[in-house]
């Protein structure tokens, strides 16, 4: 039975595991927490998160953070996890022997691993050794943490984010001319984006015409790598696949967003409008699809900024 105690131990978990964002990829973000108890009563004897891809997963970060005279009661304690232990030999050693081996007895999981070398595996060896285990507590905080690694490896495909700023009638350009939409905070917050994902992806069109770098220089972190597509380039998704290009952003213009659109080829809709800005014509903004539902929505002065994400997911 999971119990409120369950779910607040699995939030912190959640919240250690987006300290990796940005270095655990191409891994997932995961973050462990080890309390006193079988039912997670007692206090947090140790916890961690997966720091940086090739080292040490979020258990094993737990497990070095008990101090050596707690280390006799971690046969009494419970292990929380937002992502199944993994049961395979990697980088690093199976997490799930680690666990066996420290005298754990219970387990708490958020959600399975869809990687196939895991996928039930890690909570089967744990069961057969004898371990209690809970899955699916905050299930779906847990998958929605790790969508884009979930897409990658379910899909063979990167997680795809269509974005665009329009205008408050509906414009992304005034008349045929590139036009400034974002805020300067705005556009800070579209470099944070951009620094989160892997490539990012613009129209032959758009390149020629705007000339847009596409890189993070409003925001600190890594260029996510720049892809021009046309008729005769287009976009391959099978060799972003064996790049490990784990996540896509579409910037392209309004044809380029038209054609992800109609294949239904995308996860996640940011839409970015200026409320204060009208012009008297231009290119229309592509049309949302049927099937999004809002996940986020915030206001910053003028510019407002929705988030979206598909209904049948």
């Amino acid at each position: 039975m999971i119990t409120a105690t369950d779910e607040k131990y699995m939030r912190r978990c959640l919240q250690l595991a987006r300290c990796g964002r940005q270095n655990a990829k191409p891994n997932p973000m995961v973050g462990a927490v080890i309390v006193l108890g079988r039912e997670g009563e007692g206090r947090i004897l140790g916890e961690g998160y997966h720091e940086r891809c090739g080292q040490g997963h979020a258990e094993v970060n737990a497990f070095a953070s008990v101090s050596r005279e707690d280390e006799p009661l971690l046969s009494e304690a419970t292990m929380y996890v937002s992502l199944e232990p993994c049961s395979h030999y990697g980088k690093t050693p199976p997490c799930a022997d680690l666990i066996i081996a420290k005298g754990i007895r219970r387990v708490v999981v958020g959600c399975i691993d869809e990687f196939a070398e895991v996928k039930g595996r890690g909570v089967q060896k744990l069961r057969e050794a004898g371990v209690d285990v809970t899955v699916g507590v905050l299930e779906g905080e847990c998958r929605q943490l790790n969508r884009r690694f979930f897409t990658f490896h379910r899909l063979h495909r990167p997680y795809i984010i269509l974005k665009w700023a329009q205008t408050a009638n509906g414009f992304i350009d005034d008349n045929g001319k590139p036009l400034a939409i974002s805020s300067p905070f705005t556009q800070m917050l579209n470099h944070k984006l951009r620094a989160e994902e892997d490539a990012i992806l613009v129209g032959r069109v758009t390149d020629e015409r705007e000339h847009p770098l596409l890189t993070v220089r409003h925001w600190a972190g890594p260029n996510p790598s720049r892809l021009v597509v046309d008729r005769q380039h287009p976009l391959n998704l099978e060799s972003l696949y064996h790049h490990n290009i784990q996540s896509l952003i579409v910037e392209g213009g309004r044809k380029t967003l038209d054609s992800f659109l109609a294949q239904n080829l995308w996860d996640e809709i940011r839409v970015e409008t200026n409320l204060r800005l009208t012009v008297t014509g231009g290119t229309r903004a592509p049309r949302l699809p049927a099937n999004v539902r809002v996940t986020n929505s915030c206001c910053y002065d003028d510019n407002q900024i929705v988030d979206y994400q598909k209904t049948n997911e």
